[in-house]
Formats: structure tokens, sequence, C-alpha cells
């Protein structure tokens, strides 16, 4: 039979799982934070769609910059070839109406103002041929003004340019008194020469 003494003394479930889960815990404690001796792991930086969107600006900054250098280049070689033009185109039209126009009174000015806007082979063949020309001018009494009616730049570089124009020349001599009027067309190539844009060859198509 059993005693108020003896029941009081039996030991319960809880009491039971109570003491023998508590070294359990401890050890799971330990086990739950390994020791470990392996180096930290470093993290590689990706770069960031700002970085990339930075990158792709910078490059198409450069790329719009040297754009823009070889086009300056380009517009600054048209423009002193256009400049070339232009002063080769009123230099050739002054020299065609030196060139045009004959007074037998004033042949030694005529002569010496044609070889000072020459320049290479033509000027060299002028002037060899010169002495004969002034004396077939001076027998026939030859006379010629020249008249510029139209110009224009055939092909140009800094230093070359071809010009063609269209003259009319009232000619006259002691057979035809009376001036006869002669339409012509010439190219002139002009040369840079010493800054001066001079004739180098003159051509009649």
């Amino acid at each position: 039979m059993t005693t108020r003494e003896d029941v009081s003394t039996v030991d319960t479930p809880e009491d039971t799982e109570a003491t023998t889960t508590g070294p359990e815990t401890d050890a799971g404690s330990e086990d739950a934070q390994p020791q470990s001796d392996s180096p930290p792991r470093r993290w590689l930086r990706h770069p960031t769609r700002r970085t990339v969107a930075l990158g792709a600006g910078a490059a198409l900054l450069v790329a719009s910059l040297a754009t823009s250098a070889v086009l300056a280049v380009k517009l600054s070689e048209r423009q002193a070839i256009d400049n070339a033009g232009q002063q080769a185109l009123a230099a050739a039209q002054q020299y065609a109406i030196i060139l045009t126009t004959v007074d037998g009174a004033k042949l030694d000015e005529n002569f010496a103002a044609v070889l000072d806007g020459a320049t290479g082979e033509f000027k060299e063949m002028y002037s060899e041929s010169s002495n004969q020309l002034k004396q077939v001018l001076i027998d026939n009494e030859a006379r010629a003004d020249g008249k510029v009616i139209a110009a224009g730049i055939k092909s140009a570089t800094k230093d070359k340019v071809e010009v063609m124009l269209f003259l009319d020349q009232a000619v006259s001599n002691k057979l035809n008194p009376e001036p006869r009027l002669d339409r012509n067309r010439i190219i002139i190539t002009m040369d840079k020469v010493d800054g001066r844009w001079l004739a180098s060859d003159v051509v009649l198509p």
C-alpha cells in the first residue's frame, strides 16, 4: 500500500526530461558555432549601370570631339581651296585681257605685261616667239581689244587653278581697218608662285 510520503518522492516525467535535456542543449550549442581557419571571402565588385553609362558617355564624347576635329580640318581645307579659286579667277580674267589686247604703239608694254603675268613653259615659249610676233603685228598694223564675257573655275587646288573664259575680241589690221568681233574660249592654268597667281598654260580648245 502506497503512503503519502512515497508518492511525494516519485519522479515526474517533467523532472526526468528536464534533467536529461540540459547537457544535450549545451553540446548542441557548441556544434552550432564551429571554428573555421579559412580566410574571409572577398567579394568581387561588379560595375554598376551608372559606371557603364559614364564610360559609354566618355567614349561618345571622345568620338564626337575626334569627328569635329576632322570636319574642322576638312572645312578649313575646303575654305582654302575656295579662296584660292576666287583669287586665281580674278587674276585669270585680268591676264586674259592683257593677253588679248594689242596696241601697235605700245607693243613693248604689252609684251612685258604678258611675260610678267606668266610662268613656266608658257613664259619661255612666249618669250622666244615675242620678237617674231612683234614684227608681224607691226607690219600688219594689228590692233585688238579683249573683253571677258564670262569666266568660271574648271578645277582647283590650293596652288593650281584652271579657269575657263569666254572673250570677245575686236580685231582690226591694215587690210581690215573696221574692227571684226571674234569670240573665243580659252582655258588658263594659274599657278601660285611666291604669293602671285601666274599663267602657266593657255589653251584654245
